[in-house]
């Protein structure tokens, strides 16, 4: 198997903290819960950084791994964490065409237990290979091999692509960035996530200011799009739409 080096951001306290407590919700989502969906409505909610993060601790948490970067459109992952020679390696696009085995796009990477399917080369329109028969069954050889196989997809808001993603996973996480994201597209996510029937595992708030009696920390993750102060994660309870928006500007209901 063929080896990646990826680079990684120190995370602030804080966040290493949040992504802990998001690791940890994850793995009470059960031992069926095993290809997870890293979405958001828009884009620059900070869904990349959180399925990147989140994948890394899961492996050094023990449990192997794999981050299948399906943003096929829009990948930030390559140039983000500096991957050297990306276009020249074959990478998701190459096993969905047809001109690589999916052997040859599982890279290792110097995190033991971590692996990826990268996307090294950007597609104008990859919704007729997502919906190919190639893609389930990556999805679910991928499922059978790694404890956790963890997508980073594009927006739901933004093209169709996210949504053909989710009806083949087990469950998804909405990234949702504080005080950026209307509740009527949160909702709008919502539905059509119920619409594939892909399970709402939890909501993952981005972006959040926290302030404790001992603390006072705004966290930022620098050269990201996403500063991230908390994560804020569900449990594998599935969430139905309130019938009436919350009240309160900044807060999500979970």
């Amino acid at each position: 198997m063929k080896k990646l080096n990826i680079e990684f951001q120190e995370l602030p306290y804080a966040v290493e903290e949040a992504m802990n407590r998001l690791r940890i919700n994850i793995k009470f989502c059960g031992k069926n819960t095993r290809k997870i969906l890293i979405t958001s409505s828009m884009p620059n909610e900070g869904k990349s950084s959180v399925a990147i993060n989140l994948w890394k601790m899961l492996a050094e948490a023990g449990f192997p791994a794999v981050l299948g970067d399906v943003d096929l459109r829009k990948s930030v992952i390559k140039d983000r964490h500096h991957i050297k020679d990306a276009d020249k390696l074959p990478d998701l696009g190459y096993f969905l065409s047809g001109q690589s085995e999916m052997e040859d796009v599982i890279y290792e990477t110097q995190v033991e237990n971590a692996y990826i399917v990268p996307c090294m080369n950007l597609l104008e329109n990859p919704s007729a290979l997502l919906e190919d028969a190639r893609f389930a069954e990556l999805l679910d050889k991928l499922a059978e091999t790694y404890r956790y196989v963890i997508i980073d997809s594009p927006p739901l808001g933004s093209v169709a692509d996210a949504a053909q993603i989710a009806s083949l996973c087990d469950g998804a996480a909405l990234v949702v960035r504080a005080g950026e994201t209307s509740r009527s597209l949160i909702k709008q996510s919502f539905q059509q996530l119920d619409q594939v029937g892909c399970t709402l595992l939890g909501v993952i708030l981005n972006r959040a200011q926290t302030t404790g009696r001992a603390y006072n920390t705004t966290a930022s993750m620098a050269n990201t799009i996403a500063s991230t102060a908390m994560v804020m994660a569900l449990t594998a309870k599935r969430l139905q739409p309130p019938a009436t928006a919350p009240r309160q500007n900044n807060s999500l209901w979970i």
